[in-house]
This record gives structure tokens, sequence and C-alpha cells, in this order.
């Protein structure tokens, strides 16, 4: 499986997005949450999805949608299972860290 990921450095700052590959572009809704997956903000490299995730250890503000790499960041112990949101029956998690 492969995934998406934009990276984005500003000053001690690394932002990481990650996306699923097939998610790019989409639009998610659920109710009043519309969810869309941007290419200006997920577009970057295409790697394996452990590689994406592999990167969170460097970042400090960390964005994450689509089922593969949510669950590998969940297995890798970076998210909380509770602290995941579903649109559309597609995962999406945040991350910061101070």
């Amino acid at each position: 499986m492969e995934a998406y990921f934009n990276l984005k450095k500003e000053g001690n700052k690394v932002l990481l997005a990650i996306c699923d590959e097939e998610l790019l572009g989409k639009t998610l809704r659920d109710g009043k949450i519309v969810f869309k997956i941007s290419e200006d903000f997920y577009k970057g490299k295409k790697i394996s999805v452990d590689q994406a995730v592999s990167m969170i250890e460097n970042s400090t503000i960390i964005n994450l949608i689509g089922n593969e790499c949510v669950k590998k960041a969940i297995e890798n112990g970076y998210v909380h299972p509770e602290a995941v949101l579903k649109i559309e029956g597609i995962s999406h998690a945040q991350i910061m860290k101070f």
C-alpha cells in the first residue's frame, strides 16, 4: 500500500500530511463535516505507508487521512485508537507534539 506525503518546515516546526493514495482529490462528507483531501495539502511524493508513517518521529504536527496510514500509526504507538475520527468510514487523526 502506498500513500502521499507532504512535508513543510517552518522554523522548528515540521508539518507532515499523509493520505492513502486512493483518497487524494476526494471530498468526504458526514453530516456537517466536509473534508477535502486536496492535492495542495497532501500531494508530495508517493511512498509506502510504512515509510510515510516512519516520518512521524521527526515531525511536530501530523495530519493523517486514510484507513491504512492511520492503522499503521496506531500500530506504531503514535495514535490512540479512541482519538480517530471516522468520516464516511475513513479514518482521520491529527498529532501535535509540544
